[in-house]
């Protein structure tokens, strides 16, 4: 069995202990000991998703699949994002100023350059998926950026920057589960579409499931004050093997 195989094992392992901890997280009270010690094990089977997905991004452009192993790599930077900001917000929700600094902007553009690389990418290939996909980065980087230009000055900002970070997370575990073990059954019906569904019904849900929380937790919007100083408060779309 050569390396690639054994990362594929240890991706599709990291893989499954994320989606089980996630909803485990997710149906625990929040802010229980639970809740908190499952949510940490979910972000560290995370690590190991971006860990052996980036060589695994590599070996497919050293192979010649230029597209797969773009997007994996893009997959990797919009996750790793998530996982950054999740983390960071509980560990800053008492320095706001700390939490959207220069190193925030600069994952905003990274994001915001990736996303706009992969549609380039996507163009030359003629790939809906990736012509679709990148905008997800795109619109990640915009909203890190203003909000890095002008933050958000309700008292639990913290909590709406975590929860969105993880709802982002959620999305790149159940895509990558749902793009492998969906994808034999969705090409049978041979209507080429279907297999954007289990990229795209995820961020329709997340959506969905973001308005909801944002209602529920986000309160009454505080008025921003543009320049004032604030308080201190993956898978691809194609088989695994290249």
């Amino acid at each position: 069995m050569d390396m690639y195989r054994y990362l594929v094992i240890a991706h599709i392992a990291a893989g499954s202990i994320a989606l089980l901890t996630f909803w485990i997280a997710a149906i625990a009270r929040k802010g229980s000991p639970l809740h908190k010690r499952i949510g940490k094990s979910y972000l560290l089977a995370m690590v190991g998703i971006v860990g052996t997905a980036l060589p695994m991004a590599l070996v497919f452009m050293a192979r010649g699949r230029l597209g797969t192993g773009v997007f994996l790599a893009y997959l990797v930077v919009i996750t790793a994002s998530g996982m950054w900001l999740s983390w960071r917000a509980i560990q800053l929700k008492r320095d706001r100023a700390a939490y959207f600094n220069g190193r925030f902007r600069q994952v905003g553009w990274m994001n915001l350059i990736s996303g706009l690389m992969v549609f380039g990418v996507g163009v030359q290939l003629g790939s809906a998926l990736l012509m679709g996909f990148c905008w997800v980065g795109v619109f990640i980087g915009i909203g890190m950026l203003r909000r890095a230009g002008n933050p958000p000055a309700m008292p639990n900002w913290w909590l709406r920057e975590h929860y969105g970070s993880m709802l982002g997370n959620g999305v790149a575990t159940h895509i990558a589960f749902l793009g492998i073990g969906l994808k034999g059954f969705l090409a049978s019906f041979g209507i080429p579409s279907l297999m954007l569904v289990p990229w795209f019904a995820p961020l329709l849900v997340a959506g969905v499931a973001a308005v909801y929380l944002d209602r529920r937790y986000g309160g009454k919007r505080a008025v921003r004050r543009p320049s004032t100083p604030l308080p201190v408060g993956a898978g691809s779309a194609h088989e695994l093997s290249p």
